[in-house]
């Protein structure tokens, strides 16, 4: 995993996209708050950066699928691991944050 002091010096080259996981409610409709363990991570997460977009063979830029504040469908954590799907971590203080490539996001969500 890598560490970065600050987050928004992180820039993405070519397609990739950096992304935070949206963090599930840790507290039930009654008020209940549920132990950290418990709390299932979501697959959703929001758009923080993206690059400038992959080169196609004849050295044009590809366009990116996705913007800065776009929520988008992930990858589980399962699927990473098992078809070594991407989602580089990166740290910065407490917070996680995963890169990946354009072709790795699942779905764009419009609401």
């Amino acid at each position: 995993m890598s560490t970065v002091r600050n987050i928004r010096a992180l820039a993405p080259l070519l397609d990739r996209v950096l992304v935070q996981r949206v963090k599930a409610e840790a507290k039930t409709a009654s008020g209940i708050f549920l132990p950290e363990s418990s709390v299932e991570k979501l697959n959703e997460a929001k758009v923080l950066a993206v690059g400038p977009g992959a080169l196609d063979r004849d050295g044009k830029r590809v366009p990116m699928s996705v913007a800065v504040g776009d929520r988008v469908l992930i990858p589980q954590s399962s699927m990473i691991q098992k078809r070594g799907f991407g989602g580089s971590p990166v740290k910065s203080g407490e917070e996680d944050y995963q890169l990946f490539r354009d072709s790795e996001i699942l779905a764009k969500i419009n609401e």
